[in-house]
């Protein structure tokens, strides 16, 4: 079986601001901003790591899929504002240095670096939409 050429090159978050995730993922965690796209009043905005040109993450309005009904877009705000609609893993070799830089942009801390049971050394932070960052400390 021949090896497939597949990678991974974009993945979606939700926002409720477009402004206010921007200047998170600019500002706070230092992406890239690679593309803003403005369709019916609505904004999507796409961010990246710089050492990463081919990995990118689309901050979208998450109401603007065809065939989402009212209740489900009450249901996907409600998730949000509770943090549980979406989340991301990132990725870093020093996450107490990356902590305080990020902490110190003043975003909402979950959880301070942290020791996990299964081996990881990981923090976590919540974007302006509420989707979950975790930050996990590469060996």
């Amino acid at each position: 079986m021949t090896a497939m050429d597949i990678s991974i090159h974009a993945t979606f978050l939700p926002h409720d601001d477009p402004e206010a995730s921007l200047a998170f993922y600019r500002d706070a965690l230092g992406f890239e901003v690679r593309n803003q796209v403005e369709y019916g009043g609505m904004h999507w905005n796409t961010v990246g790591p710089p050492d990463q040109p081919d990995v990118n993450i689309v901050l979208y309005p998450p109401g603007a899929e065809p065939g989402i009904t009212d209740d489900e877009r009450r249901t996907i705000t409600e998730m949000m504002a509770k943090g549980t609609y979406a989340s991301l893993m990132l990725a870093t070799k020093d996450l107490d240095s990356t902590f305080q830089q990020v902490q110190a942009a003043d975003v909402e801390v979950v959880q301070e670096p942290t020791d996990q049971p299964w081996g990881a050394r990981d923090c976590a932070l919540r974007d302006p939409a509420g989707n979950m960052i975790r930050i996990q400390e590469r060996p």
